[in-house]
């Protein structure tokens, strides 16, 4: 693991494959740190011929973190949104989107193909449309466009995911049980559910970094992200949109608004895919992946 000075900020990163290799910038979606890309994920996208790069964003994992802002009010934000104003917030999707370029000019890597899942999918749709000269190809994975006419996630799953969790300092099994739970929801129904792998990836998170506020303040930049359609009409390079048909997030309605937002834009569903990307995944994933960084126009 790595870290660079970008946009003033510190960026956490690591790297698969030979530098000589066209680059793959894999982004993180909401809350979560980089090794959501897992190591085996990573190492099979490099040996189709690519450098991959994970990283964390900001107010994640090892990158800079956002501590000193006040935990988001989520009553506040929605009224405040609900009146038309714009809320006091840390940092935007854009400014996310301007740390995935800033990584990539420290690193002196000119054009790079973008792979975002969740949140990650929309700073990457942000990339795309907002720099497309170093844009190779787009993959937007579980993610959605910000139209205010798709349907919203359902009470319950955001319930589960703004709820109060235990301290993992001082309740570790309670804060496993919680996340767990969450985890099991928005998975989808074809594959079962590895629980010992997900606590394992979730202690690991843990030993990582633990800030129960970054959550909150990505969710605000999210919200103030808004209609991003316009501007992903303008996206001019190979895409791939990969959406699962159990998703309780993001309906599949999500994903086909997004590939249809873009022009020539691929829309990818696989049945039995929810909020998730399990290792049985991988191969049809990254096979998609690769076919559209290959595609030429």
């Amino acid at each position: 693991m790595n870290t660079l000075r970008v946009n003033d900020i510190d960026i956490a990163y690591d790297s698969y494959g030979s530098e000589k290799n066209e680059t793959i910038l894999l982004i993180a979606g909401l809350g979560t740190q980089m090794i959501r890309w897992t190591v085996p994920f990573c190492e099979m996208l490099a040996a189709r011929g690519f450098r991959v790069i994970r990283f964390d964003n900001r107010d994640t994992g090892l990158s800079t973190h956002f501590s000193n802002h006040a935990t988001l009010d989520f009553e506040a934000l929605a009224k405040t949104l609900m009146s038309g104003k714009r809320p006091e917030i840390p940092y935007t999707l854009d400014d996310m989107a301007n740390d995935t370029i800033g990584l990539l000019d420290t690193l002196g890597i000119e054009k790079a193909h973008i792979v975002g899942r969740s949140m990650g999918g929309m700073i990457a749709q942000l990339v795309a449309s907002k720099y497309p000269e170093r844009v190779l190809s787009l993959t937007s994975i579980m993610s959605t466009t910000g139209n205010p006419e798709l349907p919203p996630t359902s009470p319950e799953v955001m319930a589960l995911m703004t709820r109060p969790a235990p301290n993992p300092m001082e309740d570790e099994a309670g804060y496993l049980t919680h996340s767990i739970a969450f985890a099991k929801r928005i998975a989808g129904t074809a594959f079962p559910f590895d629980e010992d792998e997900y606590r394992s990836l979730i202690r690991e998170e843990i030993q990582r970094a633990y800030d129960p506020g970054s959550i909150g303040r990505q969710i605000a930049a999210i919200a103030v992200s808004g209609d991003r359609r316009a501007r992903l009409a303008k996206v001019n390079v190979p895409t791939l949109v990969i959406h699962g048909v159990d998703d309780p997030m993001f309906v599949p309605a999500c994903g086909k608004d997004t590939a249809e937002a873009i022009p020539g834009a691929e829309f990818m569903l696989l049945d039995g895919m929810g909020h998730d990307l399990p290792a049985q995944l991988f191969e049809k994933v990254i096979d998609g992946i690769e076919r559209t960084a290959r595609r030429k126009g």
